[in-house]
């Protein structure tokens, strides 16, 4: 696996010899590349050897050793057809465009698709520029076909090399406060109510009255995994709380202890790996975290408006690594 910022000329070279990659950049360039195989998302956010920064003249070009790739594009509504794409001993790399009915609906029902955990799936919600939100759409570009699409999954299924593995990881720097647990009656991509050690209070005003710092996510346990909901916004008015991924009611959540240097505790947990691997890393971390210019250890990719592994999550680094079998 090779990872590497190039302009759009270095990048149309890299498709024209029959190379598997999947791209992220700015629109204007994606539109600008041959067909081959190849997937790409929008965004102008990157993490770079030297750090984080905005950049619409190259882009970040992650290159796949796999025997075999096929690129599909899925409609909202077929994506419980994600496995049926899933080739045997293989992985499968997945973008869906930010707030588009795709992400909602794979957030919200993804996690029961029918055999979704058969194999590493994992991706990354395209974007753009934040002073753009609202002017422009995030978007995929299927490089098979050339098809540019607001809403929907484009997936690159991967058939490895034999004796090789497919090996996904989280690097989620935060740690749950053990202080206040809590859970909500109601899932969703918004919540009212939430129920707080047994009573059911208003959670916007537990998270005013708690001093909260709504920069931080909730964090769930799952069998072990901590999984991160990031707080959007509070509408004081109403007490009801928004996040960039649903809640699942009756699940325990906790608040989130404070970092005091995301660019350090992302190198620290990187154990001095991931040059030669796929990752993706989340725009809240880049701006709380004071991203750019800032090197994560050995860490480059896309930094996007949310990161699949498996299923939808926040504020997390997500890492593919390929290695031979033992």
């Amino acid at each position: 696996m090779k990872n590497e910022l190039l302009d759009v000329v270095e990048a149309a070279e890299r498709i024209g010899r029959g190379d598997i990659m999947c791209i992220a950049g700015d629109e204007q360039l994606l539109l600008q590349l041959p067909k081959g195989r190849w997937i790409g998302g929008t965004t102008v956010y990157f993490v770079a050897s030297d750090g984080g920064a905005v950049l619409r003249d190259k882009l970040f070009c992650t290159t796949l050793q796999a025997r075999r790739a096929e690129v599909r594009y899925l409609p909202t509504l077929s994506l419980p057809e994600i496995p049926a794409g899933y080739i045997d001993g293989g992985a499968t790399l997945i973008l869906v465009p930010a707030f588009s009915t795709a992400h909602a609906r794979f957030a919200v029902n993804g996690p029961g698709y029918p055999g979704l955990f058969d194999q590493p799936l994992l991706g990354w919600v395209t974007g753009v520029h934040l002073d753009e939100l609202g002017s422009r759409r995030p978007k995929v570009v299927n490089g098979a076909t050339g098809a540019v699409n607001e809403d929907g999954a484009l997936l690159l299924h991967l058939e490895l090399w034999p004796g090789e593995r497919a090996e996904l990881d989280i690097v989620n720097i935060f740690e749950p406060d053990d202080a206040v647990t809590f859970s909500f009656p109601v899932g969703g991509f918004a919540a009212s109510r939430a129920i707080v050690e047994g009573a059911e209070v208003s959670f916007g005003t537990f998270l005013v009255e708690s001093g909260a710092d709504t920069r931080l996510p909730l964090i769930a346990n799952y069998a072990g995994a901590h999984v991160n909901v990031s707080i959007r916004d509070i509408d004081h008015r109403t007490g009801e709380v928004s996040f960039y991924a649903p809640v699942v009611p009756g699940v325990e959540y906790r608040l989130a202890c404070p970092v005091p240097d995301y660019a350090a505790a992302f190198a620290r947990n990187a154990g001095g790996r991931g040059a030669a691997q796929f990752s993706c890393n989340c725009i809240l971390n880049y701006i709380h975290g004071d991203l750019e210019g800032r090197p994560t250890g050995d860490f480059t990719g896309p930094v996007t408006f949310g990161e699949i592994a498996y299923i939808l999550l926040n504020q997390t680094l997500v890492r593919l690594d390929i290695q031979a079998g033992s």
